[in-house]
């Protein structure tokens, strides 16, 4: 069976009982009527309801009609919701106070039927159409994301297959990062964006020839520095562009092997002068690059892995950030165990 759509919500604000009962007359069976008989109740419906459209007393006790457009206007949950003032009111003045409030139209009292149905309908059918609209921007913005997320995951992937042939190393450090950020007291969006931005960090190695990268011996002092330059190259590869996204991972490219106590790559950074977005992939990364085969070692132990990342703290990582490790490594660990490289 076809299912029916449901019918538009129109909420009624007036302490007149008259008043109430004439709209519902006019309005009847084409819309699901709420009514409120203050303001204060009329906000509690609007948050939990969401009508279509707001018919609102101007002349009310205690809250006015126009302190209850202030105060809906003011909400991002009902400020899209559109006001029609109802009044007894005609003057310019009045008329335009509510408008320069957020209202979208008024209607007189006594009520002429055809006019008040008329401007509803007219109301009702621009909220809905707006709300479409807004659904179709989101949707449209959601696969933008997720298209270019898919992107930098795989622009990221191919670097790393470079000298880990199932790329899962992205996949864990990457969410293993946001562990850490989130533990570390950055906030959702920025340890999401993060997320989002640590599998470019070394996107710099599609740069580097393979006899360096893949050499199973030691490089000489001349490949060791070819090797450092895939920061510098990663942060070419990702440019200047004004996307934050873009921006962090770029950041992040550039900076991901400066080390705490000054020694690292490219710029020699020290201490919090390292963006503490660098400092959460530096570790990250190394943890579980010490987990992992390269063609230049085999995997380390968890536990070998964990005395080197100790050993490092105050020296190559943050002390503080290790210190939040320490509290996110079980979870850290089950993301390792859910993108193992067999």
């Amino acid at each position: 069976m076809e299912t029916q759509p449901a019918l538009p919500t129109v909420l009624i604000v007036d302490d007149s009982p008259e008043s109430i009962d004439v709209l519902r007359s006019v309005l009847g069976s084409e819309y699901r009527l709420r009514v409120a008989i203050n303001g204060s109740r009329a906000l509690e419906i609007t948050e939990s309801l969401s009508p279509d459209v707001i018919l609102l007393d101007v002349m009310m006790p205690e809250m006015d009609g126009y302190e209850t457009c202030r105060r809906l206007k003011l909400n991002a949950n009902t400020a899209s919701v559109p006001v029609i003032f109802v009044t007894t009111l005609s003057e310019t003045d009045s008329q335009l106070k509510g408008l320069e409030l957020g209202a979208v139209d008024y209607i007189t009292k006594p009520y002429t039927a055809s006019l008040v149905r008329s401007r509803v309908k007219t109301h009702v059918s621009l909220h809905r159409h707006n709300l479409a609209l807004k659904g179709l921007v989101e949707q449209r913005t959601r696969e933008l994301t997720e298209t270019r997320l898919e992107i930098i995951r795989r622009l990221g992937r191919a670097a790393e297959y470079r000298d880990n042939e199932t790329g899962m190393h992205i996949m864990r450090m990457s969410h293993m990062t946001r562990l850490l950020a989130l533990g570390h007291g950055l906030s959702e969006g920025h340890a999401e964006l993060l997320f989002q931005a640590s599998p470019m960090h070394d996107v710099g190695k599609i740069g580097i020839p393979d006899q360096i990268l893949l050499k199973p011996g030691k490089l000489s002092p001349e490949e060791w520095e070819i090797i450092k330059s895939h920061t510098t190259i990663g942060a070419e590869i990702i440019g200047d562009h004004g996307s934050e996204l873009l921006v962090m991972a770029r950041m992040v490219a550039l900076r991901h092997h400066e080390r705490w106590d000054g020694g690292g790559y490219p710029g020699g950074l020290k201490k919090t002068d390292i963006p503490v977005e660098a400092r959460i992939v530096a570790l990250t990364d190394v943890f579980d690059a010490l987990l992992s085969v390269r063609p230049y070692k085999a995997a380390w132990t968890l536990d070998d892995a964990l005395k080197y990342i100790f050993s490092q703290r105050a020296q190559h990582f943050d002390p503080d950030l290790v210190d939040s490790f320490v509290q996110v490594l079980p979870e850290c660990l089950k993301v390792r165990e859910a993108y193992r490289d067999d």
